[in-house]
């Protein structure tokens, strides 16, 4: 396989005086080197002093957890994120990436997990118009011939005329790839290639890299997945909490070490058990769901959470969780199977019916779905209560009691920066606002929590006070379900863990949990 040069090109930009050949097999030896990246969002460490580097020729992946910094790393490469710390060389040559087009000109293309495609244009348009400033002397017929002699040339069949919102998901990803090759990417990242691809899909792409690779390419595979590592790599490096903590030849490493590598040590953190656990609270059979785009991601998923325990479910970020949360909440319909809530079919129903039957709710991402930024702190606490009737109707609202709630709650949650009830909610910090979420979730005493990511982005003060409160609601009698992909949180708080991967139950374990063996499962799965 050769990979062809198309007969367009865009615009140079200056990124240095003498211009780098981003496939120049003759240049053997480094590619792409990062030395001592550190790199921090609003006091959080993502990068600490990192170092990695690819060869010519060669397939790297880059491994670990969810969190561990492979994505961020990977950006910084790609020249959307600027290094606080460090040094990039590509080629042997010291460069300073401006942003993604000055990495672009210097061969560094990356391919996103969630594609950055335009549904409604073709393949072709796509393409031109991720080149920026493309020449159309030739005319776009020679244009789509050039696209199509790379396409060929690497084995990818695309109807490059279709709108890409009607091709597959493998299809796009294509695309996405032909984008980087076309615009001369020598280097090429490739972020979680195969989450959403069969396993024939993910190995006809990961041989191409390959070939890729031996072509004179320099080939970065982020990813989550043993087996890919071990069939397809040449080297492997391993990040952990933002650090690089091994780099080595796969094959010199067996797939107990590399899980290890990857969730580290086995210790088991300390962990507060459930003390009275009694019977079924929720009960889900043979669940499907798809995502927006039709993509199924739920495949006959089977679960049963009791009163008074946590249900942790550990895994790789993309195997269902965010669908499975959203079914469960009644916001996406299930596209078959049962779900009971206390012991009634709840299935097809929405989430007013949910939350009467005592659902509380707190969704990942709680400035978008949690709460109304726009509305104050007494609105955005009084929505459970006006549904429900604490605080009256919607034709009749009790104000008085809307403030002496909100204000006991802001006490009793310690909601800090709260500083009246009138006050708008997206003026509280993340610790704060999930406090809020929070307070006027476990009102009216639920019966089921389901608590999504609930830690997410939070200082250590605010993280302990949010388990705090998922174990009072446990102890209460409410069976809790905590989706996390941070396993330290999922071991540190549940009472029984279940592994999630391919949109099903893949095992269960109850607390304490060996932390390798739950590793195994997530990695082994996936």
């Amino acid at each position: 396989m050769t990979v062809r040069r198309p007969g367009f090109a865009p615009g140079r930009h200056p990124v240095s005086d003498e211009a780098i050949n981003p496939m120049d097999g003759a240049a053997m030896g480094m590619a792409l080197e990062l030395l001592g990246v550190s790199k921090t969002f609003d006091g959080f460490q993502a990068l600490a002093k990192a170092d990695f580097a690819v060869e010519t020729g060669e397939v790297h992946a880059l491994l670990g957890e969810n969190g561990a910094g492979k994505s961020t790393l990977m950006n910084v490469a790609a020249g959307l994120y600027r290094p606080d710390q460090g040094r990039i060389r590509v080629r042997g040559r010291e460069v300073e990436l401006s942003g993604p087009v000055a990495a672009r000109h210097l061969g560094i293309g990356m391919v996103y997990q969630h594609y950055k495609l335009v549904k409604a244009f073709n393949a072709v348009e796509n393409i031109l118009l991720a080149q920026g400033a493309p020449r159309y002397g030739t005319g776009l017929a020679e244009v789509e011939a050039a696209i199509r002699a790379q396409s060929e040339a690497v084995g990818f069949a695309v109807d490059l005329r279709r709108p890409v919102g009607s091709l597959s998901v493998a299809e796009q990803q294509r695309v996405e790839i032909l984008k980087v090759l076309v615009a001369g990417a020598g280097i090429l990242i490739l972020d979680e290639p195969t989450a959403v691809l069969t396993d024939r899909e993910a190995e006809a792409l990961l041989t191409t890299m390959q070939a890729l690779a031996r072509q004179g390419a320099a080939v970065i595979l982020v990813t989550h997945k043993l087996g890919e590592v071990q069939r397809h790599a040449d080297r492997v490096t391993v990040m952990r909490g933002g650090r690089i903590v091994a780099s080595a030849d796969p094959a010199s490493l067996t797939a107990a070490e590399l899980t290890t590598l990857v969730v580290g040590a086995t210790a088991n953190p300390v962990h507060c058990p459930a003390t009275r656990i009694e019977g079924p609270v929720l009960a889900v059979e043979d669940l499907a769901g798809t995502r927006s785009d039709g993509l199924q991601t739920l495949h006959g998923l089977n679960l049963t959470i009791r009163a008074g325990e946590i249900y942790g479910i550990a895994g790789v970020g993309g195997n269902g969780q965010t669908e499975l949360a959203e079914i469960l909440m009644g916001v996406r319909r299930a596209g078959a199977g049962r779900i009971a809530l206390a012991g009634d079919d709840v299935t097809g129903t929405g989430p007013k019916l949910r939350r009467a039957r005592g659902l509380a709710a707190i969704p990942a991402d709680r400035q978008v779905y949690g709460l109304a930024g726009d509305l104050s702190v007494a609105e955005n606490y009084a929505v459970g209560g006006l549904t429900s009737g604490r605080f009256g109707g919607w034709l009749r609202v009790d104000r008085a009691a809307i403030r002496a709630g909100t204000e006991a709650a802001i006490a009793a949650f310690d909601i800090r920066g709260a500083r009246s009830p009138r006050q708008k909610a997206s003026l509280l910090s993340g610790g704060n606002a999930q406090k809020l979420v929070i307070a006027r979730e476990f009102a009216g005493r639920p019966r089921f929590v389901l608590a999504h990511s609930p830690a997410r982005g939070l200082d250590v003060r605010a993280t302990a006070d949010i388990h705090r409160r998922l174990r009072e609601a446990r102890d209460a009698g409410a069976g809790v379900l905590l989706i996390s992909e941070d396993l330290d949180e999922v071991m540190l708080m549940s009472d029984r863990i279940g592994v999630m991967s391919r949109g099903r139950i893949v095992g269960e374990f109850d607390a304490p949990a060996d932390r390798q063996a739950i590793g195994v499962a997530m990695v082994h799965h996936a």
